[in-house]
C-alpha cells in the first residue's frame, strides 16, 4: 500500500519552478531519502507533503488524503522535523511538548507516557525541566524530533535530521529511525548525509533542478549508473608473466604490481574460470572480491552529469 504518493507535483514561484513535475511512491514500512544539492527542491517537496504549501499544480495524497482538500487531516497524520526547527526558547521542554501533543489531541496520560518514553530514548529526561533556550543544537534538533514523533505518526517526514548533532547522538537518532520502519509507517528523509541515506533507506530519489533524475535502490542505482560491478584479484607473485591468460579472459580496468581490477557482466560464468586458469599457472589467488561502491560515487555522477 502506497501511503505517499505524488503526480507531477509543481511548485512555482512566480516564473520560478522549484518542483518540476515530481512523481513518486512511498509504501508502507518503507524509507525513501531525497537526495539533491541545495535549491534542489527537497524541502519544497516536503513542505507540500506536509500541507504547508498549496502546489501550484499536480496532486499528492498522504495516506489517501489529499494534501490540499484535506490539508487539516494530513497534518494530523504526518510527523515533520524541519532543517531549522522553530523553537519556543523561553518554554521548558516538558512544557513544550506537551503543548504539541495537546494540539493533536492527546490525552494527559497518553503525553505523559510517549514524551518520558522518548525523552529517555534520545537521553533527553535529565533535562526535561530546562528551558529550550539553554539547550545545545545538537538537544534542540532532538527535543523537535521528539515533536515530530509524540503523536506516533504513520508518516514521517525527516529534513536533515542528524544536523548539528556529535557522533553518537547522530548515532541515536539514527538508530531510532531505523527502528521506526515497521508494517505501518512510511519516511521520507532529506539528507546531504551520503552514508545515512544508504544505511538507512529502502530507496533514493536524486532531486537536481526540481527533478526526479534518478530513484531506485541503491544497489540498482550502482549498477545502472556505474555498469557492471568491479571485481579485484590480488595475486601471491608479480602480475607481468600472467597478463596474456588474464586478458584472455577479461578486460583489464585498473592494475599494480600483485592485483588487478576488472568487470564483467557474467561472474557466475568468468570468475570459476579465470581462478581455474590462474590456479593452474601457479598465481597463488589471495583473494577475489568485489570492490565496495558508494553513493557518494553515483550521487557526484549523477548531479555533475
Amino acid at each position: 500500500m502506497s501511503l505517499i504518493r505524488t503526480e507531477k507535483l509543481t511548485k512555482k514561484f512566480g516564473e520560478f519552478i522549484a518542483v518540476n513535475e515530481v512523481t513518486f511512491t512511498v509504501e508502507a514500512g518503507e524509507i525513501l531519502a531525497l537526495l539533491g544539492p541545495n535549491g534542489a527542491g527537497k524541502t519544497t517537496t516536503v513542505r507540500m507533503l506536509g500541507a504547508i504549501l498549496k502546489p501550484t499544480s499536480g496532486k499528492a495524497t498522504i495516506a489517501g488524503y489529499d494534501v490540499v482538500e484535506d490539508a487539516k487531516t494530513v497534518r494530523h497524520a504526518i510527523g515533520l522535523l524541519t532543517e531549522f526547527p522553530g523553537l519556543y526558547h523561553r518554554m521548558r521542554a516538558l512544557d513544550y511538548l506537551h503543548f504539541f501533543g495537546e494540539l493533536q489531541g492527546m490525552s494527559r496520560h497518553e503525553r505523559e507516557d510517549r514524551i518520558e518514553k522518548l525523552m529517555v530514548r534520545f537521553g533527553m529526561w535529565e533535562a526535561r525541566k530546562q528551558r529550550l533556550g539553554e539547550y545545545s543544537k545538537g538537544m534542540r534538533q532532538k527535543i523537535a524530533l521528539i515533536r515530530a514523533m509524540i503523536h506516533d505518526p504513520q508518516i514521517l517526514f525527516l529534513d536533515e535530521p542528524t544536523s548539528a548533532m556529535d557522533p553518537h547522538s547522530a548515532k541515536m537518532v539514527r538508530d531510532a529511525i531505523a527502528e521506526l520502519r515497521t508494517s505501518h509507517r512510511s519516511i521520507i528523509l532529506c539528507t546531504h548525509n551520503l552514508v545515512e541515506a544508504e544505511s538507512l533507506a529502502d530507496r533514493i530519489a536524486i532531486i537536481k533542478q526540481g527533478r526526479i533524475i534518478a530513484l531506485g535502490t541503491p544497489a540498482e542505482l550502482k549498477k545502472q549508473l556505474l555498469g557492471n560491478p568491479l571485481l579485484e584479484v590480488q595475486l601471491g607473485q608479480p602480475l607481468d608473466g600472467l597478463l596474456p591468460t588474464i586478458e584472455s579472459l577479461v578486460t583489464i580496468d585498473e592494475k599494480g604490481d600483485t592485483w588487478f581490477r576488472y568487470r564483467t557482466s557474467s561472474p557466475q560464468d568468468i570468475n570459476p574460470l579465470l581462478v581455474h586458469r590462474l590456479t593452474e599457472e601457479g598465481a597463488g589467488i589471495i583473494t577475489l572480491s568485489e570492490v565496495l561502491r558508494s553513493l557518494e560515487e553515483v550521487y557526484l555522477h549523477i548531479v555533475e552529469e
